[in-house]
């Protein structure tokens, strides 16, 4: 697939998104595959991943057509909010659409598990709970390398099923980690705490502020609270309708204790998540990549542009077990991760702050 850098592609709601009614696990599996950086992961003849940049320039194109609800990245943030669709192909080239903000990425496949306990929750969030995960982890921004400030994500899309070849198309529920949102330097995955409501230090983006402070305008005008992704969908994933939806606030993902730590200076995250499951040069799995999955009812935000998420109590339920993990162009332009539109109540489909547009 050939890359133009002034690429866009459609960043609004089109009319595939309108139509969506569900996708199979399998069809987003192969699309994930089928343009990959390279052949074999670590092959000495493979050329190295892709860097796509994040710049203030991309996200102010088409800003005076705001006036016409036709700037490009707020498009984009009104898509991400008001569109489900699991895979954007963008029309006839079948380009995708170009990410302005966590352009670079591996996608992840495998399992979401809820213990065998009772977690006091509905839907997915149930006890015993299992369900096929596709997973993109990302970072906000140009840099990809340890030792550089960066800010580490980890979103999902969740079937209610275990079945691989399922047949219908099934409706995705979506979540949404990430660290704090102005950047972190965590050198390892095996480091990063990522939750649904991050901390934020803008000033941690240095000469990227002002693209931070452009991109925290975008959302606050496309959703009510941008910094915060509810877990009402997964709560709600296969719940009957006549039962009350019950949604942890918060939730965190943590590396498991057992995951190797994959060494090197300047290592790329995506080397180092590749790492984690494949060996160099071997295209079958070798290994599994664990996270964690902790919830919890009780914290506080404090603060105002500034902000820190004070969160106690924190209870492990389940695990997300990888299996899969693969860098491809469709990774990074086709899979699409909608955000829960924010609710006043999480628990009420009728509080809905702002309806989807």
């Amino acid at each position: 697939m050939n890359f133009d850098s002034n690429y866009l592609g459609p960043q609004g709601i089109d009319e595939a998104d309108a139509l969506y009614q569900g996708s199979r696990f399998s069809e987003v599996r192969q699309a994930l595959y089928a343009n990959r950086y390279y052949l074999t992961w670590g092959s000495p003849n493979d050329p190295p991943l892709p860097k796509y940049g994040v710049t203030l320039g991309r996200g102010l194109r088409g800003l005076v057509r705001e006036l016409r609800r036709r700037w490009p990245f707020q498009q984009a943030a009104r898509r991400a909010v008001g569109a489900a669709s699991d895979l954007r192909w963008g029309g006839a080239g079948k380009k995708g659409f170009r990410r302005l903000i966590h352009p670079n990425a591996v996608n992840l496949l495998g399992r979401w598990k809820i213990d065998d306990l009772d977690t006091g929750y509905t839907g997915y969030f149930q006890r015993g709970s299992e369900g096929l995960l596709v997973a993109r982890y990302s970072t906000c921004c140009s840099e990809t390398r340890r030792g550089h400030t960066r800010s580490l994500a980890l979103v999902g899309k969740l079937y209610p099923t275990l079945e691989v070849d399922h047949r219908e198309p099934l409706r995705t529920a979506s979540f949404i980690t990430q660290e704090d949102l102005g950047g972190a330097k965590t050198n390892y995955i095996n480091d990063a705490e990522l939750r649904n409501a991050p901390d934020t230090t803008p000033w941690r983006r240095g000469f990227g502020l002002p693209f931070f402070l452009l991109t925290g305008l975008v959302l606050i005008r496309a959703d009510k609270k941008p910094s915060v992704r509810q877990l009402y969908e997964i709560a709600e994933l296969g719940k009957p309708a006549e039962v009350p939806t019950k949604a942890p606030e918060f939730m965190r993902l943590l590396a498991d204790a057992s995951q190797p730590r994959m060494e090197g200076a300047d290592l790329d995250f995506r080397d180092e998540l590749l790492g984690q499951i494949y060996d160099k040069g071997n295209p079958v799995p070798k290994r599994e990549l664990v996270f964690n999955i902790e919830v919890s009812d009780e914290g506080q935000t404090t603060g105002l542009l500034a902000q820190r998420v004070l969160i106690k109590n924190w209870k492990r339920i389940g695990r997300l077990v990888f299996t899969e993990a693969v860098a491809s162009y469709n990774g990074d332009f086709v899979i699409h991760f909608h955000h829960p539109v924010w609710r006043d109540d999480r628990n009420d489909p009728g509080s809905v702050a702002r309806p989807r547009r």
